[in-house]
């Protein structure tokens, strides 16, 4: 069908409304009032772009202005979000338009070198450069089949609201966020839309309960979590859903897990968020019993791209020249000579120089976060390697010391 007569615009105010019934749409939920209240407050229509028919919404894609932790640095990320076209205008080529533009303005800014995203269908952002740069970790927890070492803490643990206690959990993961690859930035406004409680969002589990752990230097961490309870013939079977566990050392480490996996009448504990390389995995003596398994999580698109290498910190030392292609942001493609220096300290500059490894942009955001290798990347033949030893040196350099911990669908 014709779209010619589909335009794409700047959104407004005005489009919250319309916006939100049309991802209920999309994504299959109908929103309450209050569950869109609380997007909105989030909401920035002025990074949002509206396809819109004759006065109708039926598409958008939008972005929130926030910080993302990188490998040794933290830098200014789109994230993209709120991503839709109506059922009644799919494969017009609406989608395309707008993540085309979005890229353009993006990169047109000047203000953000990446682009980050969860994606719904993990086949659609590919075609936009966005390569799969973070896994999560999930885990379903027999609460009864593990244990873990007793703690040597001084501490103490209080339970708290976590809407009251904002300003403690912020003070904990303001301490942390400069070395957690994968975490976004918080303000006042973030925080509330991250710990909002909506009964529509609960599931038949409780609201949400808050503990944080003291020394007599203030909080050191926190958790959040619901619990859901259940009976069956046996007794006592609930679980323990865990949203974010954060802790600024591994006695408070310790004392929270200990605390959540031994929460009175229940059996189980779920985890949807954790690091590919959580500690817990080390501590409890059964860890089959976590009952571990992947997930994806965090797309990244290189947008700019000598700023984007030059920005992050590296593993080791490296002199390499990147031949990229980038058939959208065209001004990504050609040679780079990046360099990174004892200290990790890295230059990207245009160079003549012959290539020593082949790639497109795409894999070089899925190893912007250290966590896909580019030997990995290569052997699937998406690197192609022209310097003997140049992939290994990339390689190495590329990783880091901690797998992404994303922690929030954004």
């Amino acid at each position: 069908m014709d779209a010619s007569g589909i335009t794409i615009r700047i959104g407004t105010a005005e489009d919250w409304e319309p916006i939100s019934d049309l991802l209920g749409y999309v994504f299959h939920h109908t929103p309450t009032p209050e569950e869109r209240d609380v997007e909105g407050s989030v909401w920035e229509p002025e990074r949002t772009l509206v396809a819109d028919d004759a006065g109708t919404v039926v598409g958008q894609v939008a972005a929130y202005t926030r910080e993302l932790t990188v490998p040794g640095a933290v830098v200014p990320a789109a994230h993209v979000t709120l991503v839709g076209v109506a059922p009644t205008h799919r494969r017009r080529g609406l989608l395309t338009r707008m993540m085309h533009r979005q890229l353009r303005e993006i990169a047109d800014a000047g203000r953000e070198a990446v682009a980050v995203l969860w994606a719904s269908e993990t086949k659609i952002y590919p075609r936009y450069g966005y390569g799969p740069a973070a896994q999560r970790l999930r885990m379903d927890i027999m609460t009864r089949e593990v244990t873990l070492p007793a703690p040597a803490d001084t501490g103490r643990l209080r339970l708290v609201q976590p809407l009251e206690a904002i300003g403690e959990f912020g003070k904990v993961y303001e301490q942390l966020r400069s070395t957690q690859v994968g975490w976004s930035s918080r303000d006042e406004r973030w925080w509330r839309f991250v710990l909002s409680d909506l009964e529509s969002q609960r599931e038949g589990a409780t609201v949400q309960h808050g503990v944080i752990h003291e020394t007599a230097d203030g909080p050191t961490g926190y958790a959040v979590w619901r619990t859901k309870g259940r009976w069956d013939d046996h007794g006592p079977n609930g679980e323990v859903r865990i949203r974010e566990v954060v802790a600024a050392d591994p006695a408070t480490y310790l004392t929270l897990w200990r605390f959540l996996l031994g929460i009175d009448l229940a059996r189980r504990a779920s985890v949807d968020f954790a690091a590919v390389d959580e500690p817990l995995q080390y501590l409890v003596d059964e860890p089959r019993r976590l009952g571990t398994s992947l997930a994806d999580a965090l797309w990244i698109r290189i947008v700019d791209l000598p700023r984007a290498l030059a920005a992050r910190a590296y593993a080791a030392p490296v002199d390499v020249v990147l031949d990229v292609a980038d058939d959208l942001l065209t001004e990504n493609a050609g040679r780079w000579r990046l360099t990174v220096d004892g200290g990790g300290t890295a230059t990207c500059t245009r160079t003549d120089d012959p290539a020593d490894l082949v790639c497109s942009v795409l894999e070089l955001g899925t190893a912007y976060l250290g966590a896909v290798s580019l030997s990995a990347l290569a052997d699937a033949g998406r690197v192609r390697e022209v310097t003997p030893g140049a992939l290994r040196a990339a390689a190495t350099a590329f990783g880091w010391h901690r797998k992404p911990y994303p922690t929030e669908v954004f």
